[in-house]
């Protein structure tokens, strides 16, 4: 949100990156598509011809996500496209991805690192960890018979509503400059044994759809 030209008004916005992925479009298509865009966030045409500065940040979260769909793409890779966003805002904002998923009929790449997110929006989730997959599958697979120790931490060491002592995962991240050898999980994890810091575990197929890359998977089954 903090990406927009405080000194272009948003119809200029639009109206440079339609012109850049299709210049063969005329002055007028390209503001009809652009308010079109923005009326699927809840946002008025009439607001077109203002600054930046004249909208909420969570406004301005939606005018980035409506420049990345106006012209209807296949694929939108959102990387953290709540962050800094009350609840009430975030959940607006999640309700307006999915309801462009169906209206697009558009795929979603969401990255992210709240796992509720994940849960209420997501149909299959990718965990990775220090730039490695470490587990993929759907998201109640995950989520509800995890495989890779990382992600058996992350989830344990999430809040709710019954959480009675807080958990976390012992250890830091690694320096991508100098990553562990073998798995990069396993100076922090507490199944590591020998071969984990010699050899770097394949993906394995545990269930069907259901992979990890961890030596001793099968017996977190």
């Amino acid at each position: 949100m903090t990406r927009l030209d405080p000194l272009m008004t948003i119809r200029d916005h639009f109206l440079e990156t339609i012109h850049v992925h299709r210049p063969d479009l005329s002055k007028a298509t390209a503001i009809e598509l652009a308010a079109e865009a923005l009326r699927s966030m809840g946002i008025p045409r009439s607001r077109l011809n203002h600054y930046p500065h004249e909208f909420s940040g969570g406004m301005r979260q939606r005018i980035m996500i409506a420049m990345a769909v106006v012209l209807k793409p296949k694929l939108l890779v959102a990387d953290e496209p709540t962050t800094a966003l009350d609840v009430i805002v975030e959940a607006q904002i999640l309700d307006i991805l999915r309801d462009l998923k169906r209206a697009y009929g558009m795929s979603l790449i969401l990255i992210t690192h709240n796992l509720g997110i994940v849960a209420e929006v997501c149909d299959r989730t990718i965990v990775m960890y220090a730039g490695k997959f470490a587990e993929l599958g759907s998201v109640n697979d995950v989520f509800n018979t995890p495989i890779h120790p990382y992600t058996q931490g992350l989830l344990a060491s999430t809040i709710h509503l019954e959480t009675k002592e807080l958990r976390s995962i012992d250890g830091l991240p690694p320096s991508l400059l100098s990553p562990p050898s073998g798995c990069r999980f396993h100076p922090r994890c507490t199944y590591a044994k020998e071969v984990c810091a010699t050899d770097e575990p394949a993906m394995v197929e545990y269930r069907p759809g259901h992979f990890a890359a961890c030596h001793f998977g099968r017996d977190f089954l």
